[in-house]
């Protein structure tokens, strides 16, 4: 691919940057992996970075329906990949009305002249010209024959949308809604250093409007760089979901106490952890570059861990990373599928597969029963997932429940992805267990 003929900072750019990130996410790539490719590749600026993270975005909770259209609009799919997925992105910057970030014809010319830039593709300039000119046209039409199926309503693979009617009859619809909107900017104040009250406060002078949606919980109005969130490099604030910020609470943390965040990286309630109570954290993760992540959390932070690179399947019976002395405290944010975070990473509905839930859910339960084995009488284990399949999320906690002679604590269960002014978060599952 060559951006050599555009100017960085023009839609065209953006345009293609985007395409060649959801070329990557069709190939398997999740978006974050696929976008800092891009951003290697084409050393886009800031600015335009931001303009290409944007537009792949939007096309990730929007390419269901720009799928259906395109089949509507063109004879055949477009080809090389990456001009049908220029297409995409184009079509869903058209198609919602409204969320106009982008002037119409605009997005045409600017789309017709990154078509031209790449030599795969500029034979297709008239096409990709006539195609969207037509969409403009038809456009109500269109739409309205569009969200006629599934996938052109719901902007979801069809087995996702039968499975979410099946788990849930009731809120099956608002789901799949909140899941393709934008997710909020959310920080975790440290009352280490700060309280709510004081940075509520703090950014009211800066200007930026915020509410408390959680007991360290606030919402930004509006997001914006965490560069230029106030007092973020000081360690004030975390950026963290609502739903995620329960985790460290339900725990029951005391001072002196041995706890172990398994699957811990990135490290936002490793973090939650250690600005709760004065404990000693073993942090682990099977990646040594996620935990890294960890480090430079908690460096801002200014806390500390004990980081272990290790498998959460292994150590319980000899020979692995753990040292054999129980822990007071687990908690168990285990491998899911992630459909209860999409908001955030709209791509992964498209990454997924049907079976993907169960050798997940399979791979948990011996990760639970290992960790298990790691707690001390008297001890708890908290189980987390950011799933809403109940084979993931209550099944697995029942028959953990059963496998383990566990005692079931009081916690929150399921939380379903709600968007309100007063709740404003992710869906997550919660069980808390005591070890007999």
């Amino acid at each position: 691919m060559t951006y050599s003929t555009l100017k960085k900072d023009s839609l065209a750019f953006s345009l293609l940057g985007a395409a060649q990130a959801v070329a990557l996410v069709r190939d398997g790539a999740a978006l974050p992996q696929a976008l800092a490719q891009v951003f290697a590749q084409s050393a886009a600026p800031a600015p335009t970075r931001g303009a290409i993270q944007d537009i792949a975005y939007r096309t990730m909770r929007g390419v269901g329906r720009a799928e259906t259209l395109l089949n509507s609009l063109a004879s055949r799919p477009p080809e090389p990949t990456l001009l049908h997925c220029l297409l995409c992105c184009a079509l869903c910057l058209l198609a919602d009305a409204d969320d106009a970030a982008y002037e119409t014809f605009t997005v045409v010319d600017q789309a017709v002249t990154a078509t031209a830039s790449d030599p795969q593709m500029a034979h297709a300039k008239g096409m990709v010209n006539a195609v969207l000119r037509r969409f403009l046209r038809e456009r109500a039409a269109l739409i309205a024959s569009a969200i006629k199926t599934p996938l052109g309503l719901w902007n979801y693979p069809v087995w996702w949308i039968d499975r979410m009617k099946a788990a849930y009859p009731q809120d099956w619809q608002a789901i799949l809604t909140n899941g393709n909107l934008p997710p909020p900017l959310t920080l975790r104040v440290n009352r280490r250093k700060t309280t709510v009250a004081a940075y509520l406060q703090t950014l009211s002078t800066h200007g930026l409007g915020a509410r408390q949606i959680g007991a360290d919980a606030v919402r930004l109005d509006s997001p914006l760089p965490v560069a230029q969130i106030p007092g973020f490099d000081d360690g004030l604030v975390s950026v963290q979901d609502a739903a995620a910020q329960l985790a460290a609470p339900l725990l029951d943390l005391h001072d002196g106490m041995r706890v172990l965040d398994a699957c811990a990286a990135p490290g936002g309630k490793t973090g939650h952890i250690l600005e709760t109570a004065e404990v000693e954290l073993t942090a682990l993760d099977n990646n040594a570059k996620r935990l890294q992540r960890i480090t430079q959390n908690l460096q801002r932070l200014q806390l500390q861990a004990t980081l272990q690179v290790g498998d959460a399947c292994e150590g319980a019976k000899g020979g692995g990373w753990w040292d054999g002395v129980p822990f007071d405290r687990i908690l168990a944010d285990v491998p899911c599928t992630a459909s209860g975070i999409l908001r955030r990473h709209p791509d992964i509905r498209w990454l997924r597969r049907k079976t993907d839930t169960a050798q997940l859910a399979t791979l948990s339960a011996q990760i639970l029963d290992n960790l298990w084995q790691m707690l001390r009488p008297d001890g708890k284990l908290l189980l987390v997932t950011c799933s809403l399949w109940p084979e993931e999320s209550e099944a697995q906690a029942i028959a953990f429940a059963a496998r383990n002679h566990a005692i079931r604590l009081p916690a929150p269960g399921q939380l379903l992805p709600t968007v309100s002014t007063e709740q404003d978060h992710d869906g997550l599952f919660y069980a808390l267990f005591q070890k007999p």
